[in-house]
């Protein structure tokens, strides 16, 4: 049994394990040397001040590791976790019972009674929650006799839904506990809610052998936020109509994640030789999946719409409709640039002032001091950030050049991949939506793209510019100049850019 990744890690000082194990002084240097199962321990960092006043190093334990080493080992074993106890597993006990749901400030829970006592389940994936609420109980006086806390993990383990558990008695020392033991210790399958259906609304109508409870998915705040937007009075209909499709479209996307879920964990959530996983609820099923529209030019005049509009309204919609779709809008990725670098001052001269729109404000996030722009040439929205030679331009890119008959000249590797035609103007390098463009060794990864973009360009400069393939599209010979070191803005004529994709051949 391992120890999941997701526990919260209390890290010992050489006296809390020995208070821990409750050693007398100098029997931990005795296990240390004896037993070869005991965890490692490691010297605290030590910044430069405590160097230099001559402090010393304290040698620290992960205390989750110590614990259930402890429960493991014969002579510390009641000192240890109280779930991983090996007399468990061949222990009889007697059928536990069913106290009741607990709303906590962790989250919904179940009190289960014991032969060990009362075990709480958090039917919470917040992490840190099983300790939290073990240290909440052990400062009660009562703890309404709760020994230990499960929380939920949020994945499958060996036995069931996996569990971090914290005991009353060591809060801060969270560790693994298996489903199937906690199933064996209640005598009774286990209530389990899919993540969506996760609310003390409906946990709380649970008890032992009620019917699976039919609950429906409430919206969330992306959700809400796009159906408020969508009663706005917009100047044409096309903009209620994109907005209402992404708020369908993400709960039609919650509902099909529900659905997976439901499936993953009942199909191999369940102890293998023991009762089944209980799946507790369900979603209402009646109209789903919602509706959605299917004219792409529709969606997108209404983004559009949403996106020049000047309305404090379309904002959050916009941030919202460029995270989950950003192919609706009319422009390439999100790129940013330095505004010392000579390729950028020198687009910066074509720019134009303007009011800003709310795809301006995205673009802006919540960055102090800036100025709005739009390039007249390629339509881009453009944002600059602070006023000095150090600051920032952020845009998005073109999907085209704005001259079909504007030849290629050569590509500037500044930031971006910036493109000067042969009538001198600079234009930042077309891409698609989702992909961006940069060149130099990526760490096993190539800059395919730009390869596929200048190569496009080199044929046709008005091109709208496509990435489909581009690993096998892109050519050899251009990917490999692209790949090299080149300093900050290296200029590659078009001889050089034509040379290296006719060598693509030569260069398999």
């Amino acid at each position: 049994m391992g120890i999941l990744a997701g526990r919260q890690s209390a890290f010992l000082r050489r006296h809390e394990v020995e208070k821990l194990l409750q050693l007398a002084k100098g029997e931990l240097e005795h296990l240390l040397e004896e037993d070869e199962d005991f965890p490692h321990g490691a010297r605290e960092h030590l910044g430069q001040l405590d160097r230099m006043l001559g402090k010393e190093a304290h040698w620290r334990w992960d205390g989750g590791s110590v614990y259930v080493w402890a429960a493991r080992s014969s002579r510390f074993r009641a000192r240890g976790a109280v779930l991983l106890d090996p007399a468990l597993e061949t222990r009889a006990v007697a059928p536990g019972t069913w106290i009741g749901f607990q709303p906590t400030s962790q989250g919904p829970a179940m009190d289960w009674e014991t032969d060990l006592g009362v075990v709480r389940i958090l039917h919470t994936t917040r992490r840190g929650a099983a300790s939290a609420m073990a240290e909440e109980l052990a400062e009660d006086a009562g703890s309404q006799g709760v020994i230990t806390v499960c929380a939920l993990y949020g994945d499958i383990g060996s036995s069931g839904p996996a569990l971090i558990a914290a005991d009353t008695a060591q809060p801060p020392l969270e560790y693994e506990a298996q489903w199937g033991l906690v199933t064996r210790l209640v005598g009774q399958p286990l209530p389990w809610w899919p993540s969506e259906l996760r609310r003390s609304d409906v946990i709380s109508q649970w008890t032992p052998g009620v019917t699976v409870t039919i609950s429906e998915v409430l919206p969330d705040e992306r959700e809400s936020t796009l159906r408020k937007a969508a009663s706005f009075g917009w100047p044409d209909d096309a903009a209620q109509t994109a907005l209402t499709d992404l708020a369908n479209s993400l709960r039609n996307q919650r509902i099909s994640s529900l659905n997976l879920e439901i499936r993953i964990f009942g199909e191999r959530g369940a102890h293998p030789h023991g009762d089944p996983l209980l799946i507790a609820a369900r979603h209402r099923t009646e109209g789903y999946p919602l509706p959605r529209t299917g004219d792409r030019d529709v969606l997108a005049a209404g983004w559009r719409t949403i996106a020049s509009s000047q309305l404090f309204e379309a904002y959050e919609p916009l941030e919202i409709g460029m995270y989950c779709d950003p192919g609706l809008l009319p422009f390439g990725p999100r790129t940013e640039v330095s505004a010392r670098g000579p390729a950028a001052r020198r687009w910066a001269q074509q720019l134009a002032p303007c009011a800003p729109t709310a795809l301006h404000a995205v673009l802006a996030d919540d960055a102090q001091g800036v100025t709005f722009y739009t390039d007249p040439a390629t339509g881009i929205p453009v944002v600059r950030k602070g006023s000095s030679r150090e600051g920032a331009w952020v845009f998005l890119a073109p999907l085209r050049l704005p001259d079909r008959d504007a030849r290629l000249r050569s590509v500037i590797l500044e930031d971006t991949v910036w493109i000067q035609t042969a009538d001198g103007r600079i234009y930042p390098g077309p891409c698609t939506p989702g992909d961006h463009l940069w060149w130099g060794p990526g760490g096993g990864d190539q800059p395919t793209e730009a390869a596929l973009v200048i190569s496009q360009l080199l044929d046709d400069p008005g091109a709208e510019v496509s990435l489909a393939d581009r690993w096998s599209q892109a050519p050899r010979g251009l990917t490999k100049l692209l790949n090299q070191s080149h300093r900050y803005g290296t200029e590659l004529p078009r001889a050089a850019l034509e040379y290296a994709r006719a060598k693509q051949d030569n260069d398999a």
